[in-house]
């Protein structure tokens, strides 16, 4: 998942997961990229209308974050004045110490898996994060390539407490802390090197994704490895990995509520609020606010792929809150001058028939407005119809658009339990 600056026209290309950033300032953009139910019967959901109110398909009420497995996620200028950018805040610990630091505006991703965060803005408590040591000796480092740029730095170990839950001595990114001279030039870099808090859009990022690990067992290969050991933090090489230190879901390692996660946010107008207010709720069915009813399931693969339809044309499809727009390939829909989103003359309505692993089928419908007129008061940082070109035909993306006026499910992959999204 994550970042990239986007200026011209042209298509790009992603790793895991293809997110574009909008700054409030301009349409200029700053992309970030970031991987079976049982319920045969269909669904159809629609997204936001003209009057404001969105639609899940459920009747389900918002929850309240008052629990312990619930935390508050905000909408707003956020720390880089980028829309569509959801929010939660994290606290990093030292582990097993009270040495801590709670980070605000840290950006949830539903398209990658593990916690990254600024060194910047981490400042507090980074000193006392252990680096963990790799196994081929050295600092243990990753590159984590994204759309159109890359994060670079350490690995290192740190108790993780969102809300109520702690995930005690996992591995997490820190962002930026090594110099960019370190940088393995021959396998790691493509586009831009982002690692500072304007250059993500956020303080960090908490990927929740269907998967546990980042990496997972492409990473035990040296060869195939994002992992990278650096004797003194310099002459970085890659090396094997194995999950035991790869950076990991937080979610998976809380001691209960860790089989997934909800995003909840409210329904607001085709035209875009001021802010929205929503709630990340912890586990599946495992405390009486994270029931899964009145929703229907699709199964996925482990990065949270299934398939789609869009005007007939097959597509690999995901939901992501880390992508700030709705991002497909549409030659019939104006783009915006020197930007990849979409600047309709009118509201445009569409579709996207998606079928889950599980054979689960239904319809999702959505609106297309201006990017241009959307941004154009510049107050406003909440869209439910801001789109773009994905730059790939064979991929799409249900960014944060989607998740306006839903209660979304994402269940992770996990022995026993298959993957899969609801809503």
């Amino acid at each position: 998942m994550r970042p990239t600056p986007i200026s011209n026209d042209s298509p790009s290309r992603f790793f895991q997961r293809a997110l574009r950033w909008l700054s409030i300032a301009m349409l200029a953009t700053a992309l970030a990229a970031c991987g079976g139910g049982d319920d045969n019967s269909s669904s159809s959901s629609s997204g936001s209308s003209g009057s404001g109110s969105g639609s899940s398909g459920t009747g389900n009420q918002p929850i309240v974050a008052n629990g312990s497995n619930a935390v508050p996620i905000t909408v707003n200028k956020g720390a880089a004045n980028f829309v569509n950018i959801p929010n939660v805040s994290v606290t990093v610990c030292a582990p097993g110490t009270s040495k801590c630091q709670t980070i605000d505006n840290i950006q949830l991703d539903t398209g990658s898996y593990g916690l990254r965060i600024v060194s910047s803005a981490a400042s507090q408590v980074l000193g006392s994060l252990p680096v963990s040591t790799a196994q081929a000796g050295g600092q243990l480092a990753e590159c984590t390539q994204f759309a159109d740029g890359y994060t670079w730095g350490t690995v290192r170990s740190a108790d993780v407490k969102i809300g109520g839950e702690t995930a005690s001595n996992i591995p997490v990114q820190v962002i930026g802390d090594l110099d960019p001279s370190t940088v393995p030039s021959s396998s790691c870099v493509s586009g831009s090197d982002e690692r500072t808090t304007d250059d993500i859009g956020a303080n960090g990022i908490l990927g929740v994704g269907n998967a546990t690990y980042d990496c997972g067992v492409k990473c035990l290969d040296a060869a195939q490895s994002t992992y990278y050991s650096c004797p003194g933090g310099t002459n970085c090489t890659a090396t094997a990995t194995p999950l035991t230190q790869q950076v990991v879901n937080p979610v998976t390692r809380f001691a209960a509520d860790n089989n997934g996660v909800i995003v909840q946010l409210p329904p607001i107008d085709d035209n875009g609020a001021a802010s929205a207010s929503g709630t990340l709720v912890f586990g599946i069915g495992t405390q009486s606010n994270n029931t899964l009813t009145g929703v229907t399931k699709f199964g996925t693969d482990g990065f949270g792929n299934l398939s789609g339809s869009y005007k007939n044309n097959s597509v690999t499809t995901f939901f992501d809150t880390g992508s700030n727009g709705t991002f497909f390939a549409d030659s019939s829909i104006t783009a915006c001058s020197s930007s990849t989103f979409y600047c309709p003359s009118s509201a445009q309505s569409l579709s996207n028939a998606i079928r889950g692993s599980d054979g689960t089928s239904g319809t999702v419908n959505f609106k297309v407005i201006s990017a241009r007129s959307l941004t154009s008061s510049g107050s406003k940082f909440a869209f439910s119809t801001l789109a773009g070109n994905f730059g790939d035909s064979n991929f799409f993306d249900f960014g944060l658009p989607f998740f306006y006026g839903r209660h979304v499910y994402v269940g992770f992959d996990q022995p026993g339990t298959a993957p899969y999204v609801a809503f």
